[in-house]
């Protein structure tokens, strides 16, 4: 997928093409059913498919007091995108100049000019321009004057519209399967390991602290199973992917007052040095909230309960 930044510089294997408008936070399968009807459309016509989309979300930029916590900031994004079949994306810099365009000026310089859309494809309650102006009916007046088709899909979702929203309500209350369903797959949070407190070695078991400037929306606090991949080893290779019990928290038994970290415990591992590797964490069940414990021995009888819960969720995942 090539990725570049401005559609007056588009590769012109990109040209003409079909294209298709979003934040896509999250990449949820709403997202997806949008992209892969655009790439469909496009493998019947021999064209490659383009999205288009923005860096920072646009609300960072005109509204910041109501800006949502990316689930999927943009690096994580943009890889889930190259996974869609997309055969183009164009980011392009959102700033309080670029919002000042009128709908008929976005889609002239960048669908018209700068991609050479044929077809566009979109939401049905899509909006673009200055103050969001634009919507479906602009586009298909445009592409009228332009010489471009407009394709308006429906929403999607089992039994509710699956939206990046939601995703967002799922996390902040822990509950990461539902987010899940709407993904389509397990949320990630990507980070580096870095060194922490060392309790968990002390205690038996050792994790991989993310660092706090780790990318993806942090879901509420507990104790989760997941898994860890370490991405500085190739796919395939052993120790890639390993089954892990996440905890999300800020070591209330400790009376720390340390920010909220994320750490993975990959299950049976004590030999793994991790520390500088860059890792996905993903998050497939919420096992509890974080609780307080008053004595080590308490807490060691949990984590030890919290490890095989993980296990029977991880091991009835992979037998599925």
């Amino acid at each position: 997928m090539h990725r570049f930044t401005d559609p007056a510089e588009t590769p012109d294997e990109l040209r003409p093409c079909v294209v298709t408008l979003g934040n896509f936070d999250g990449v949820h399968r709403g997202h997806k059913a949008v992209i892969s009807r655009l790439v469909e459309i496009g493998r019947e016509r021999d064209l490659p498919a383009v999205a288009v989309t923005f860096d920072p979300h646009p609300l960072a930029v005109l509204h910041p007091e109501r800006a949502p916590a990316l689930i999927t900031p943009g690096a994580i994004r943009d890889d889930l995108l190259a996974t869609t079949g997309l055969d183009g994306l164009l980011v392009m810099e959102f700033t309080r100049e670029f919002a000042q365009q009128s709908p008929e000026e976005f889609v002239r310089t960048t669908f018209v000019e700068g991609l050479g859309a044929q077809v566009v494809v979109v939401g049905h309650d899509t909006r673009f321009g200055y103050q969001n102006s634009g919507d479906v009916g602009t586009l298909r007046e445009l592409g009228e004057q332009h010489g471009f088709e407009v394709v308006a899909l429906d929403d999607v979702g089992d039994g509710e519209r699956w939206s990046s929203t939601s995703v967002r309500r799922d996390l902040a209350e822990g509950d990461v399967a539902a987010a899940a369903r709407v993904l389509g797959r397990p949320h990630r949070v990507v980070g580096t390991v870095v060194h922490g407190h060392h309790r968990g070695r002390e205690l038996g078991y050792p994790t991989a602290n993310l660092a706090a400037d780790s990318d993806g929306l942090v879901p509420a606090e507990g104790v989760y199973a997941g898994w860890l991949t370490r991405l500085d080893i190739a796919p395939g290779e052993p120790d890639r992917t390993m089954p892990a019990a996440i905890s999300i928290g800020t070591n209330p038994t400790f009376d720390t007052l340390d920010r909220r970290t994320v750490e993975a415990y990959v299950l049976d591992r004590d030999d793994l040095d991790l520390y500088d590797e860059r890792v996905v964490v993903e998050f497939v069940e919420r096992i509890r909230p974080t609780l307080k414990f008053e004595s080590i021995d308490e807490l060691l009888e949990a984590m030890a309960k919290d490890v095989e819960q993980c296990r029977a969720v991880l091991t009835q995942i992979v037998h599925s």
